[in-house]
């Protein structure tokens, strides 16, 4: 709590000084001001003070003023606060905190706001030239010499680390702000991609499920009119296989959206939700296949190899493949049969769906959303798909899909 109570008012200070620097600069220039002036006054016990007092006085006068530019030219600064420093002891006057004051600030300042370089140069010369002149002053006579060198030096030596440890504090702050910003830019980046890749993942879905069953329904209604006069029986039959294909596409679609609606709970309880469906896999197969051909499309699913257990994924994937090759086969070709092939191979699935069909007339040329979906589909789970004419004739969707979903190379997009 206590951390937290200075950082703030540390903060708040930083933000005051750079609001009002002149008046902030001001007022550090006559603090030191009274503070040379009295260091100009003291002298040892056993020494006599020096009479040059406003000289002293013109000098440290000199060299607190030019502090006022410490924060455009902090070089300068340390020059002639320096210069005017080693003139005072020199003339006698007795080497102080009081009286290195200013030289001081203006070191501080000179590590807090130049290189590392600049700080060697001209901090070391300040620091060498105020230690000579306290060695070989009078006023310093009844000082021992050891005492005389190490004052100045650790006097010195303070402001520039403090200045130092303020320039490092600064651009570490610096540092956590700029990663912070990236983190934010990152952060905004990474939820527009998952939108978008949640926006495609919807619109295959719901394409699959209208695509699929709109146009079996399509198929089924153009069959029964065709065999409404002279084949009643078989004409209610397909009537009937109509109403379970648009029973099963308001079922697929109340459970795509209900997935939307769902809440952030996961747990199903939420307003709007109900019960869901499981995803579909390659175990509704034959329920495809029997509508498949009330719609005058004779289906035929050959398995080679054992079959082995898919993941979740993978069997929606493989199921949505067949179902999307078998929608184009009734909406786009001419055949009256489409042969399915499974064959489970080492750790991969292959896919075959096939027609000996033509193309219909009014058939859109081009591969359309159906191809690029069932792609977006095999990429999205490690797999690959292939789709184009036959050179005997008809078309062939061909598709490898792992047994387990793999992971793409980060920056792919299925």
């Amino acid at each position: 709590m206590s951390i937290s109570l200075e950082r703030r008012y540390a903060d708040r200070l930083e933000q005051f000084s750079a609001r009002h620097a002149f008046l902030v600069d001001l007022a550090m220039v006559l603090a030191l001001m009274g503070c040379a002036t009295l260091g100009g006054s003291l002298t040892l016990p056993s020494a006599d003070p020096p009479d040059q007092d406003k000289t002293a006085t013109v000098l440290m006068g000199v060299a607190c003023l030019v502090l006022l530019k410490h924060r455009i030219h902090p070089r300068t600064t340390v020059v002639v606060a320096g210069g005017c420093t080693v003139a005072a002891v020199v003339l006698g006057y007795l080497v102080t905190p009081l009286l290195l004051a200013p030289v001081m600030a203006a070191l501080y300042w000179l590590a807090a706001l130049t290189d590392r370089r600049s700080t060697r140069a001209y901090g070391l010369t300040t620091l060498v030239a105020v230690t000579l002149a306290a060695v070989f002053s009078d006023s310093m006579n009844h000082v021992s010499l050891l005492l005389r060198t190490i004052g100045p030096i650790f006097w010195l030596m303070l402001p520039l680390a403090a200045g130092k440890m303020t320039q490092l504090r600064r651009a570490y702050l610096r540092s956590v702000q700029a990663r912070a910003e990236h983190a934010e830019r990152t952060r905004e980046e990474e939820a527009r991609l998952r939108v978008t890749e949640e926006r495609m993942r919807i619109a295959r879905e719901l394409h699959d499920v209208v695509a699929h069953h709109m146009a079996l329904a399509n198929a089924q209604a153009g069959t029964a009119a065709h065999l409404a006069l002279t084949h009643p029986e078989q004409t209610q039959k397909i009537l009937t296989d109509l109403t379970g294909t648009t029973s099963s596409a308001l079922r697929e679609l109340k459970a795509a959206l209900g997935l939307l609606r769902q809440d952030d709970s996961g747990d199903g309880t939420g307003p709007g939700s109900a019960e869901l469906e499981p995803a579909p896999g390659l175990a509704r197969l034959p329920e495809l296949v029997s509508a498949c051909e009330s719609a005058g499309l004779e289906v035929t699913v050959t398995t080679e190899g054992e079959p082995q257990p898919l993941s979740p994924g993978v069997d929606l994937t493989a199921f949505r493949i067949v179902q999307e090759a078998l929608t184009n086969v009734t909406k786009h070709a001419t055949a009256e049969a489409a042969r399915v092939r499974l064959a489970y191979t080492g750790s991969r699935l292959l896919i075959t769906v096939t027609n000996d069909g033509t193309s219909k007339p009014e058939a859109p040329q081009g591969r359309g959303f159906g191809v690029m979906g069932m792609r977006e589909r095999a990429h999205s789970i490690g797999g690959e798909l292939c789709a184009g004419p036959r050179p005997q004739g008809g078309f062939e969707v061909t598709t490898a899909l792992p047994l387990q979903p793999t992971t793409l190379p980060e920056g792919t997009t299925p």
